[in-house]
């Protein structure tokens, strides 16, 4: 395969030397991001920062991991990432840390990157893809995307269809399993949960859960301990045991009663990115747990 920094400086050269006839060689790449947002680059990324973990494990996925030349506190995922330099963390950005690794493509995360920052990079010629999976399929298509943008197209496409084929093979195991309502918490004080509008929300369902927050609006709504008394939920699940312990006096909700309550890992949960076809197997073999221990299949 040609080298990508090879390839890059050939196609422009071409490029000069054909505009002498009006004529162009190199094709450039578009991508539409999470913002329907055309992203154009003259020539396959090869200087790639991510803004965000999630975002670090998309461009890994998509097969242009080793493009990467930088990202943010907590992307460790997969290992080679801890050994990227860092630009910053989810709640602040170096810009001159970034200028100075040189990227040719940036991606972005829009629940956590600020809009300012986006636009003086853009400013500097720096193409930005601006990343936000809601939805489950959000994570290939983002895969498949950002793989256009690298030109590692068959290995972005084999890890799309990869990961969608592991969610349609949970969806056709569970989907006539018993409903079960669940609570999920995301954070005990505020109290915050997940809506169906919110990936995890989408993962509950397709393990034959009915979150009784699914209705909200917003992807993490705040809620009320009023208002989870009152849904009286059959399972909880929270990112660790010792958030639940919150619910210890509540013997009212059923989940607290049978003893159904449960941790799902949040390194895996709270990543919009190829491993919450992971993070969903986990949640459909928790609520099968729960379905054994209420007695609503066979043992």
């Amino acid at each position: 395969m040609l080298n990508p920094f090879v390839a890059r400086r050939t196609c422009w050269l071409l490029a000069g030397l054909l505009l002498v006839w009006g004529q162009a060689s190199c094709a450039a790449l578009s991508a539409r991001d999470a913002t329907s947002t055309a992203v154009v680059l003259a020539a396959p990324a090869v200087r790639i920062i991510t803004l965000a973990p999630h975002a670090t494990e998309l461009v890994y996925a998509a097969g242009a991991g080793a493009r990467l030349v930088g990202t943010v506190d907590y992307s460790d995922y997969p290992p080679a990432a801890r050994r990227l330099p860092h630009v910053g963390s989810l709640t602040g950005v170096s810009l001159a840390a970034i200028l100075r690794l040189r990227p040719d493509l940036v991606v972005a995360w829009q629940d956590g990157s600020a809009p300012q920052l986006l636009q003086r990079l853009r400013r500097q010629g720096i193409a930005v893809f601006v990343s936000r999976p809601v939805r489950m399929d959000d994570v290939a298509r983002e895969i498949l995307a950002l793989g256009h943008l690298s030109a590692t197209d068959a290995v972005a496409a084999q890890a799309a269809a990869a990961y969608r084929q592991r969610l349609a093979s949970l969806a056709a195991r569970y989907r006539q399993r018993p409903l079960l309502r669940v609570f999920y918490q995301v954070s005990p004080a505020p109290l915050f949960s997940v809506s169906d509008a919110s990936f995890i929300g989408a993962a509950v369902q397709l393990c034959g859960g009915r979150n009784v927050f699914g209705a909200q609006a917003q992807p993490a709504p705040q809620v009320s301990i009023e208002a989870v008394v009152a849904a009286r939920p059959q399972v909880m699940l929270a990112p660790s045991r010792a958030e639940l312990a919150l619910w210890d006096g509540w013997r009212v909700i059923p989940a607290v009663a049978h003893g159904t309550r449960y941790a799902i890992d949040s390194d895996l949960a709270s990543r919009p990115g190829p491993r919450l076809a992971e993070a969903a197997e986990a949640i459909c073999a928790t609520l099968e747990q729960a379905r054994l221990a209420l007695g609503l299949t066979p043992r």
